[in-house]
């Protein structure tokens, strides 16, 4: 196999192969064996199970749906055949969606579920959310989310181990409000951790497909492998979307970079002379900053860029696009946001800026002025190239008067008047 992606947010994809190790021993040539005694499955004794499963029992409602008929050559060379057909997913293409489709449609195919799911862990707000949903009433799980600790599955992704439920009903870790949500029954549960080395990404949940035999465990190892390869298509997209981030956003204050700007104006160029919009873009210079830097040096400085910049993504709309242009100096880009109003906004901003008391937690308790300009398209030009010109123009007209003002293009420096308030453009 090929080496293990590693796990530095910050490697380049480039640099590592995108096929990983298929989970330490869980692809070898090992079988779970039943233990009549203790009632659960058992591993040989050489290598060490991070498996919990729930004593099975008979669970007369349900049958298992794959064909006890079918030979176990064609079962092993169509389980071989689904490897085959992941690894390609995974070495041919960076695309999330195509290896957990391949993925649904294997668990389609050889577990047949009356409804299974893909949950994915939101780490900053430890929940889990549906990331995929197959089978009746999938629709109604779009907008659930689950707590990590909640349920079968917010178990499994707290404790990273197999559960197996034959009976939700006698499990008291069992949560029914997903089934008051899909008017489903669930009776029965398998829940997988999707892990990556020692890091849950989420879990993959059977419903209804444990029979009066308990759960196959054959099937069981397959379910493992489809999980393993699912971590490992997790864990690419994750850093493909690490290094996409890398090459549009600034690291000082995560704002998006100089060269996402011009992209990102071409953009709304694009949209604006399509639908007869308007957007205005807002040029901010933040004065004597140079005075920062020199008094308490230039990781404060740039503690405070980040926290400037931190401000102005709150202050802004969600349509609205922060950039930072270069050094001290900030952009805004304002879409659908006529010149009058975005004269309102750039007021706003200048008032936050100057009476803010910034890096107060640090106790510096700095103070600043910012330089603002502003153009608007089309009124003031219908270019990219001619757009930055002119807001750029207009705020340097500040910095070389009185700065700790506003000026718009074609315009010049904006009287104080009415700068206490201003409201977003809508």
């Amino acid at each position: 196999m090929g080496t293990p992606v590693p796990r530095v947010a910050c490697a380049l994809f480039c640099q590592t192969p995108i096929l990983t190790e298929i989970g330490s021993y869980r692809c070898r040539n090992w079988m779970p064996r039943w233990d009549i005694e203790a009632g659960l499955f058992r591993h040989h004794p050489e290598k060490p199970s991070s498996v919990s499963v729930e004593e099975i029992k008979q669970f007369p409602t349900v049958d298992r749906r794959r064909n006890p008929g079918v030979p176990s050559e064609q079962r092993e060379a169509g389980e071989v055949a689904v490897f085959q057909e992941l690894g390609k997913a995974l070495t041919s293409s960076l695309q999330l969606d195509q290896v957990l489709r391949t993925i649904m449609e294997k668990i389609d195919e050889f577990l047949r579920p009356d409804n299974w799911s893909l949950l994915l862990l939101d780490e900053p707000k430890q929940e889990l959310y549906f990331e995929l949903a197959v089978g009746k009433a999938s629709q109604a799980l779009k907008d659930v989310r689950v707590k990590v600790g909640q349920g079968i599955a917010g178990w499994v992704a707290q404790h990273g181990e197999i559960v197996i439920v034959p009976d939700t009903s006698k499990d008291t870790r069992f949560f029914g409000k997903v089934d008051e949500k899909t008017k489903m029954e669930t009776r029965s549960i398998v829940a997988v951790p999707v892990k990556f080395r020692d890091t849950c990404l989420g879990v993959i949940e059977l419903i209804n497909c444990v029979g009066p035999e308990g759960f196959d465990p054959r099937d069981l190892k397959l379910l493992e492998a489809l999980s393993d390869f699912a971590a490992i298509a997790l864990e690419n997209a994750r850093h493909v979307k690490r290094i996409h981030e890398l090459t549009i956003k600034d690291d000082c204050t995560s704002l998006y970079n100089a060269r996402h700007m011009g992209f990102i104006l071409d953009t709304e160029i694009y949209r604006s002379q399509r639908y007869n919009y308007e957007f205005s873009i807002v040029f901010i210079d933040l004065d004597h900053f140079k005075q920062v830097n020199d008094t308490h040096g230039h990781l404060v400085g740039s503690r405070l860029l980040g926290e400037i910049g931190e401000a102005l993504k709150t202050n802004c709309r969600l349509i609205d696009f922060a950039f930072r242009y270069g050094g001290d100096e900030f952009v805004l880009l304002l879409p659908q946001t006529s010149k009058d109003n975005a004269i309102n906004v750039a007021r706003r901003l200048h008032k936050l800026i100057r009476e803010t008391v910034w890096l107060k937690a640090e106790g510096l308790n700095v103070r600043l002025t910012p330089s603002l300009g502003l153009a608007a398209y089309p009124s003031d030009s219908k270019s990219k190239e001619g757009l930055l010109h002119l807001a750029d123009e207009a705020m340097y007209l500040v910095k070389n008067t009185d700065r700790d003002r506003v000026a718009a293009a074609n315009m010049g420096i904006l009287p104080m008047e009415g700068s206490a308030t201003g409201e977003a453009a809508g």
